[in-house]
């Protein structure tokens, strides 16, 4: 309550303050029939009894006809609740103040909704009035919380282990590959600045600049488009050092993590669980693994190689085939008919892939149209590997591997999904499991153009020491020096040891990835002035706060976020700017004809 007329907040007032004095400011959340009121502010609520004698007359009227949302003004004197009307779900239950005058600072008109978290409201309509939805408690806990976090992380990050918070441009140029970027026009004709996609550079530059420990809390934007639950402006809690490893890094972020997780969700283990990308994708069929539950890949490749079934030896003999599924506890139990006809389907339209079912029957039979191409000793192996128990479900794919691990993979998710929906408890909605996914490829084949290469993270990633020489005869099997932070399936953060070799930087960008080197002539300039090697790491702040207080959309832990179209239905931006205000930017807009003719009208 410092440096404000209030002297108490509507939150913390108890059974000690009986009999003070007290000046009250909130928002009125509820009134019946002109006896009490319930005052709300950022802390909690507290019970305003309305005067009912005719010394206070005015102030029964004022607050008895005061609308909902209204903001006022109440001073009284802190009163014991009558014996049997105390609230023990209300922190002030205890209590109640007893209004002896009273003042509406701002009348509030008819609510486009209910400021409750129980009442439904569509997406858009909270967008479009934010600054009511924010006055929600579920808003209001999840900005404080975040808020919390972040002040945490500075404290471990600048206070004990010395790093140095920089803010760096967000004018700046295109960085080729990774994300689009946004174009912001300057005023010499035909040239624009970029919003970077991340400090990737800056942070660079500040290594080579000595400053041996940079941090900041990042501004970042990526052109996208219409992708659900990603927004075109993110945090980032961007790190940068100098003379780390790959161990180094992740024992900071471990540490960091450790320092500032809230004290309501539990505690963290450290050391975090490390796999390779090769192991997460042929166990979990993804590089973002989610292990609160099991249903993992497996291989049954060698239990099947001496059947004659046609489409099994038909994969087995291509280059990398083999044959995988996945065991779907109780599935007879808990998935119907049509989920397992849209489980097969979901396989089929996204990767192209066929799905055979195994049903374990009471007696221990299995019920396919596998089975009757399957000897004896066959079918016994098969339920050993696979730890079939009565009323199991297996799904099995045969093809190319990573085809195959790929569409279990997403099957393994949908089918998790499906049995907890029927009332099975898979995965522990408390639970945090923390991952480090390393040694992923450096470069991956273009989607639209297999020949040619692409950087799986960034250019600037360096390749694994074992896979140094690979760099210039096959660049194809080298692994990088990656890592990623996985959190319950998400992706909460990511980073790499860096390129600090101009030569190197200069091979990658020009014969690997055939990129003009020039768009990124400073860079590899200043690595030629006695670069240190280095390495770092980005943290996404929205979907780690998202994951803690368990939100359903990172938009529900931003305080004015966009649509999922990048829109601001509260400003109505992006908007139209007239051709005068074009002209110094040397830019006129091309209308499509549809929209001349709407303008027109």
């Amino acid at each position: 309550n410092s440096f404000v007329t209030r002297t108490n907040t509507c939150g913390e007032l108890r059974a000690a303050h009986v009999g003070q004095k007290v000046t009250l400011y909130g928002w009125v959340q509820y009134q019946r029939q002109g006896l009490f009121l319930v005052l709300r502010d950022f802390q909690g609520l507290t019970q305003v009894i309305i005067p009912q004698d005719e010394a206070h007359s005015h102030v029964k009227e004022l607050l008895s006809n005061a609308p909902l949302e209204s903001v006022v003004r109440v001073t009284g004197t802190v009163s014991p609740r009558p014996l049997g009307q105390e609230n023990p779900k209300m922190p002030t239950g205890d209590i109640e103040v007893k209004a002896e005058t009273a003042e509406i600072l701002n009348s509030c008109k008819t609510l486009p909704f209910e400021i409750k978290d129980f009442i439904k409201k569509s997406e858009a309509l909270r967008m479009q009035y934010r600054y009511l939805d924010l006055r929600s408690f579920r808003l209001q806990s999840a900005l404080r919380l975040r808020s919390r976090v972040v002040m945490r992380m500075r404290e471990y990050l600048c206070n004990l282990h010395g790093f140095v918070d920089v803010e760096t441009p967000t004018l700046f140029k295109r960085t080729p590959g990774g994300a689009k970027e946004f174009l912001v026009p300057s005023r010499e004709a035909g040239k624009f600045y970029s919003l970077p996609q991340s400090p990737q550079q800056f942070k660079q530059l500040l290594m080579v600049g000595g400053l041996d420990r940079y941090f900041q809390v990042a501004r970042c934007y990526r052109d996208e488009g219409s992708r659900p639950d990603r927004q075109p402006e993110f945090t980032q809690i961007d790190i940068e050092m100098s003379f780390v490893d790959q161990a180094g890094i992740q024992r900071l972020i471990e540490g960091l993590l450790q320092h500032s997780w809230p004290e309501e969700r539990g505690s963290i283990m450290t050391p975090f669980p490390s796999m390779t990308y090769e192991e997460a994708l042929a166990e979990y069929g993804t590089d973002k693994p989610d292990t609160r539950f099991g249903m993992k890949i497996v291989d049954i490749s060698d239990v099947l190689r001496g059947s004659n079934i046609h489409f099994v030896q038909n994969a087995l003999s291509s280059p990398h085939g083999s044959i995988r599924t996945i065991c779907i506890p109780q599935g007879v139990r808990y998935l119907t008919n049509k989920d397992l006809e849209s489980l097969k389907e979901s396989a089929k339209s996204q990767f192209n892939q066929e799905i055979m079912e195994i049903i374990c029957r009471p007696d221990g039979s299995l019920k396919s149209l596998l089975a009757k191409f399957l000897g004896e000793k066959e079918k016994s192996e098969l339920i050993q590997a696979l730890n079939m128990q009565e009323g199991d479900v297996v799904l099995l794919a045969a093809g190319e591997h990573k085809q195959v691990c790929s569409a279990l993979g997403a099957l393994r998710l949908l089918s998790a999904n499906l049995l907890e929906a029927a009332g099975l408890a898979l995965r522990d909605p408390t639970a945090f499991h923390f991952l480090w996914v390393v040694d992923f490829p450096l470069f991956l084949p273009k989607a639209e153009n297999p020949t040619e290469l692409e950087s799986a993270h960034h250019p600037f990633t360096a390749p694994h020491p074992s896979d140094a020489n690979l760099l210039y005869s096959d660049p194809t099997k080298v692994r990088s020096q990656h890592y990623d932070l996985v959190l319950n399936g998400n992706e909460v953060g990511g980073g790499s040891i860096r390129i600090h070799s101009a030569e190197q930087q200069r091979f990658v960008l020009e014969k690997v990835l055939k990129e003009d080197s020039e768009v990124l002539s400073h860079l590899i300039e200043a690595l030629e002035f006695g670069a240190p090697p280095h390495g770092g790491i980005a943290l996404g702040l929205d979907r780690l706060i998202s994951l803690i207080v368990d939100a359903p959309s990172i938009r529900d832990v931003i305080a004015f976020p966009k649509s999922f179209r990048g829109r601001d239905l509260m400003g109505n931006a992006p908007d139209y700017v007239t051709p005068e205000e074009l002209e110094p930017y040397h830019i006129q807009v091309s209308w499509p004809l549809e929209e001349k003719e709407a303008k027109k009208n």
